[in-house]
């Protein structure tokens, strides 16, 4: 896959950390470098807990950073007001997990669909009239597959996956340019995943959209990003394209993961289990943060943080010694 030079979005050494009692601190995202290109999907992958849905926010500005930069088409929008960041916002979207509490209850889909489009002006700056909010609304049903009927009914009439469909259509319904979906498809049965996922990747396809998707299946990244970053306590360490990433993992977290997915194995035998909880973000261990679970790990590993760097061309690696393949 060809990608322009320029990304759409880049953050450079983003931290978000949160202020406990006790004067504890939690560091949900630890000095995270990532660059999305236009037209790209990337996957955001770890297990619960390790920031991806904060990195997905923060990307977004729906949650402010503690430091770092965010680049969104090559405006820093990292410390940017609401007011600045209003013209932005239809240009970057976000779908939620929790496809239920995403929808008012109390409203029809239409108007939950037609809000955007009356907040928000047109490009040229003027109020849609109510034709060309009906017209759009009739589009964006077309776009995820549901009857214009749909409309007029409230979201407890529909499934789940109607209803994550339902919520695509609303983060489409200002033709935005990227779309944060923070783990989309992991509260609904595993036939209608797929259903979901294959709608995404129609409308990359469709639309030229571009995606960062979040996700705790590594099944699912691999049917769908063209990128995957793997995510531990808040930092990236792993990088690189889907395939060199999941067929030859350099990183013994990556090679943990990719072991459990539910299929013949993604890197033969040199997977490894995965042993032992996630370690609290309050109180990360010295060194590398995975060392504590990794069978590999040497005295240098338990005092001398690695940081992300090339394994091979387009794949990176957090780690002191890295899986390698043939």
């Amino acid at each position: 896959m060809t990608l322009p030079v320029t990304p759409l979005l880049a953050i450079r050494d983003l931290h978000k950390t949160y202020r406990l009692a006790h004067g504890e601190s939690l560091k949900a995202v630890d000095g995270v470098s990532l660059s999305v290109m236009p037209g790209e999907m990337l996957g955001l992958v770890g297990e619960s807990g390790c920031g991806k849905s904060t990195l997905g926010r923060c990307m977004l500005r729906l949650t402010d950073v503690s430091s770092g930069q965010i680049l969104f088409e090559g405006r820093d929008i990292t410390t940017m007001g609401e007011r600045s960041l209003r013209p932005l916002r239809p240009r970057m979207q976000m779908v939620f997990q929790d496809s239920n509490a995403s929808l008012n209850p109390r409203r029809r889909i239409g108007d939950l669909l037609a809000e955007p489009l009356r907040v928000h002006r047109d490009a040229d700056g003027h109020r849609r009239s109510a034709t060309v909010i009906a017209d759009r609304l009739h589009e964006l049903m077309n776009l995820v597959g549901l009857p214009p009927a749909a409309l007029d009914r409230y979201a407890h009439e529909f499934s789940g996956g109607q209803r994550q469909r339902i919520n695509i259509a609303r983060a489409l319904a200002l033709s935005p340019r990227l779309i944060v979906a923070d783990e989309p498809v992991s509260a609904l049965d595993v036939s209608v995943q797929a259903q979901i996922v294959n709608l995404f990747a129609d409308l990359q396809a469709q639309l030229g959209l571009t995606y960062v998707f979040v996700a705790h299946d590594l099944a699912v990244v691999r049917q769908i990003s063209d990128r995957v970053a793997v995510m531990y306590l808040g930092a990236v360490v792993e990088l690189g394209e889907t395939d060199s990433v999941l067929h030859h993992p350099a990183h013994p977290y990556t090679a943990a993961l990719t072991a459990a997915i539910p299929r013949p194995v993604v890197g033969g035998d040199r997977a490894i289990p995965l042993r032992g909880d996630v370690p609290s973000p309050i109180s990360r261990p010295d060194g590398c943060r995975f060392h504590t679970r990794c069978p590999h790990a040497r005295d240098r590993c338990r005092s001398e943080e690695p940081r992300l760097r090339p394994i091979r061309p387009g794949h990176e690696a957090a780690c002191h010694f890295p899986l390698l393949s043939e």
